[in-house]
């Protein structure tokens, strides 16, 4: 497990107004599942995830319970993070910690669809 930052519960409420730590964490599990899957991307990525969660261009409605599709856009690299994060909140075990499940790159034309056609709860532009 390793821990990659610290959560800003109050940017994070438009998923769950329930959420208990700030704390967020990778375990090794998800880490070499993400290497097998999409190796070309997970040496890299690992080192935006935390940029990636502190400062999120879009916070996008996930399909499943306290999760979010965090998306990013690395201008350095040119790289569009694609992250899904589960929250923690008053109806887990306490012991639980905020949890990256996924990510990968994705293209541009992934990135406009996804803007398009979900449910956007944050968005970097509107602050």
């Amino acid at each position: 497990m390793t821990v990659l930052c610290s959560l800003d519960i109050e940017k994070y409420t438009c998923v769950s107004d329930e959420i208990i730590t700030d704390e967020v964490i990778i375990t090794d599990e998800r880490l070499s599942h993400v290497k097998e899957k999409h190796p070309e991307i997970a040496e890299v990525c690992t080192d935006y995830l935390a940029l990636a969660i502190e400062d999120p261009d879009y916070i996008i409605q996930s399909n499943k319970p306290h999760s979010a599709l965090i998306l990013k856009e690395i201008h350095y690299n040119e790289i569009r993070l694609k992250i899904i994060l589960r929250l923690i909140t008053s109806t887990d075990s306490v012991e639980w910690k905020n949890s990256v499940i996924t990510f990968h790159k994705t293209s541009e034309k992934e990135w406009r669809r996804l803007i398009k056609n979900k449910k956007v709860l944050y968005s970097k532009r509107n602050e």
